[in-house]
């Protein structure tokens, strides 16, 4: 293919055959396991790279959706699409629901919203279905954070993280030994980054959903972001409604997730924009903004 030289073919491969045999040593190792799956790019091709990893046979684990009721619809649409189309099982933990039996308690304010508060229904999907191990799209390259994450990675009886006591991997070891109650959080394609994500997306012909492409949308500036304009995301009176092209580079919850101003409508043209970008994937994410340690303070508490 014209944008992806034979030397990043060559490494796409390889990464590709590491994730895969990460998925396989999570068959292997674990009796329950369940891939995390939000519609995002990332978990996308988590999920075609568990197909490929058990092919012929079907994927062995469900898939498990945390809905915080301010998804972008597109997203939601995209998750029962793929659902029904690959005949996988999908649990959906609810942010609503735990709010209703108050089991988290909803932000309140101009900038308030849901995304920490999937950490709650996460941690209980788990407990509830007696996962032992979760896979996740995260990657090393995405925040500082999660910089320090291993490939498998522990958490204790109450779903927390430690970063000061994670297991050595060695030559591809990986230590999967945990006592009752705790689970392992595994990421398949850590040492991946966006532009890999990218060129495989486009390697591999694998469907997204449209936000990631340019399109018409009503949004507002916040702080540097381009918010949705959304029941969900209440203006402030000197923010000024407009409709513009954009597109986003991550898909969360809306009420943090912003986009930017982009003429790209092809995976070819998004992969030239993510070569020319000074802003991380991960700058127009409002969350990530609270505070330095943000990403951190959330995986300790069992946050994804």
């Amino acid at each position: 293919m014209e944008t992806i030289k034979d030397y990043n073919l060559t490494h796409l491969r390889e990464l590709e055959a590491e994730s895969i045999f990460v998925l396989r040593e999570v068959a292997a190792q674990f009796e329950n396991p369940v891939l995390l799956f939000s519609g995002g790019k990332d978990s996308i091709v988590c999920l075609h790279l568990a197909r490929k990893a058990f092919y012929p046979a079907n994927v062995p684990f469900p898939l498990l959706m945390i809905d915080t009721g301010h998804n972008f619809p597109e997203t939601v649409d995209f998750i029962h699409k793929t659902v029904e189309t690959l005949g996988v099982r999908l649990i959906v933990a609810s942010v609503q629901d735990a709010i209703d039996r108050g089991l988290v308690t909803e932000e309140k304010g101009i900038n308030a919203s849901r995304n920490a508060l999937q950490t709650v229904p996460l941690l209980e999907a788990i407990e509830k279905n007696k996962f032992d191990a979760a896979i996740g799209g995260a990657r090393r390259d995405e925040e500082k954070a999660r910089a320090k994450e291993r490939f498998f990675s522990h958490r204790d009886e109450f779903g927390q993280w430690d970063p000061k006591n994670q297991r050595p991997e060695l030559w591809n070891l990986f230590n999967g030994k945990k006592s009752f109650g705790e689970h392992f959080r595994v990421f398949p394609i850590s040492n991946w980054t966006e532009m890999d994500v990218w060129q495989y997306i486009l390697l591999e012909k694998i469907e997204l959903p449209s936000l990631y492409f340019s399109h018409k949308r009503n949004v507002f500036e916040r702080d540097g972001s381009y918010l949705a304009v959304s029941e969900h995301i209440p203006m402030k009176p000197e923010e000024k409604e407009e409709e513009l092209i954009v597109r986003f580079r991550t898909i969360g919850d809306m009420s943090c997730t912003g986009a930017v101003l982009s003429e790209a409508t092809s995976i070819e043209d998004i992969i030239q924009e993510v070569a020319t970008s000074r802003v991380t994937e991960r700058g127009t994410r409002a969350d990530d903004k609270r505070s330095e340690a943000a990403m951190e303070d959330r995986k300790k508490a069992g946050y994804f």
